[in-house]
């Protein structure tokens, strides 16, 4: 055990922890210099799920290789039931309560389908592939989850879920042909949902008014433009803590979550926002490292699946409050407030730990039959 965890990647564990900090620091500021009710909850909900990354790493990784498809269909069936089962909460049903606690069935599929992909994959021959037989499970087993999603309705949720898929499988060694027809074949049928109402209609706002925030200030463009002036008023250097006029006058929407980065921006400027992403790219990289540097076809693939969830994270969201892509209800990891999000990012980085702890270990050892 003392072994493994100076074989952590400490590093990696400090730039999680600081952005982690930041989200302490600004769910502090918005809620006007109180612990209560954000920022010690946010706190203590890190340590928690640094502990579950710790352990997560702790365990081999041909372990998790053999739990890949249980984790993948148990995150598949706690979806299905959703629609039957789950709690009512923002006009969507996407949780479902559980022994007094309640969880997102979505963001359990978020690693179900990494782990389901990275396993499918690992025992696949390079030119299997891209051969269309062998296609179509990787498709179905994304194609599912993001469908269940879209119907809670959780545009976010599935677009994320379904570009993570997409790069795993690309990764994996498609051919970029194979690929490049998905990609037209993606952008027909999202013309499609658009041009025969299968979207819903705040859905197609969002579009809209992303495009032209100016077509409704007060209503569907109202989130977006405020979060423009509240970004630009930062300035250089920012307002200063606490001091965002946007944000302490209450002006901002959804600050604790959704436009946690907006605040963050006014406050510290455009020099604590850069410095912020900075530190994500550091946590990018970092996690690309430990991806290359494992001998293990299922652990590479795993790592990259959690890397670039992790990264399209911030994409979407930080695109969204600059106004560079559509407002659909995607956080910033480890800073926005939730739960289920946290536990999520730091469960996955728990599996890039442990691939970086194990990397040198042999996949079978004997007595191993992981098939």
């Amino acid at each position: 055990m003392r072994d493994k965890l100076s074989r952590l990647h400490w590093p990696l564990i400090i730039l999680l922890t600081m952005i982690a900090g930041a989200g302490v620091v600004t769910l502090y500021s918005v809620a006007e210099g109180n612990w209560e009710p954000w920022a010690l909850k946010h706190g203590m909900r890190y340590v928690a799920a640094l502990g579950l990354m710790v352990g997560i790493a702790m365990v081999p990784i041909r372990y998790w290789m053999a739990l890949a498809y249980p984790i993948y269909f148990a995150a598949l069936i706690a979806l299905a039931l959703t629609p039957f089962i789950g709690e009512v909460n923002m006009g969507a049903r996407r949780w479902i309560e559980f022994g007094g606690l309640q969880f997102q069935p979505s963001e359990a599929m978020k690693i179900g389908l990494v782990l389901g992909l990275a396993r499918y994959y690992h025992g696949l021959r390079a030119e299997q592939v891209s051969h269309i037989l062998y296609l179509i499970p990787p498709v179905l087993m994304v194609g599912a989850p993001v469908g269940l999603i879209f119907i809670q309705p959780d545009l976010g949720t599935a677009l994320l879920l379904g570009a993570t898929g997409a790069i795993i499988i690309f990764v994996a060694g498609l051919s970029w042909r194979i690929g490049l027809a998905g990609v037209l074949g993606g952008v027909a049928a999202a013309y499609g949902a658009y041009r025969f109402d299968i979207l819903k209609e705040y859905q197609v706002n969002r579009i809209l008014t992303f495009l032209d925030p100016e077509r409704d200030p007060l209503g569907q463009g109202y989130h977006l433009l405020q979060s423009k002036i509240a970004l630009g008023s930062g300035g250089l250097d920012g307002k200063g803590f606490m001091e965002g006029t946007q944000s302490q006058l209450k002006f901002l929407p959804e600050m604790q979550t959704d436009f946690i980065f907006t605040i963050f921006g006014e406050e510290f400027g455009f020099v604590g926002a850069i410095g912020l992403l900075l530190v994500y790219l550091a946590i990018i990289f970092t996690g690309l490292s430990i991806a290359m540097s494992t001998k293990l076809h299922f652990a590479r693939l795993t790592t990259i699946g959690v890397v670039a969830t992790f990264t399209l994270y911030v994409l979407i969201n930080t695109g969204m409050v600059m106004g560079l892509a559509p407002v659909v209800g995607v956080p910033l990891p480890l800073v926005s407030y939730g739960g289920t999000v946290m536990l999520t990012i730091m469960a996955g980085f728990g599996f890039v730990m442990s691939a970086h702890v194990h990397r040198d270990q042999d996949m079978y050892r004997s007595g191993d039959s992981l098939g």
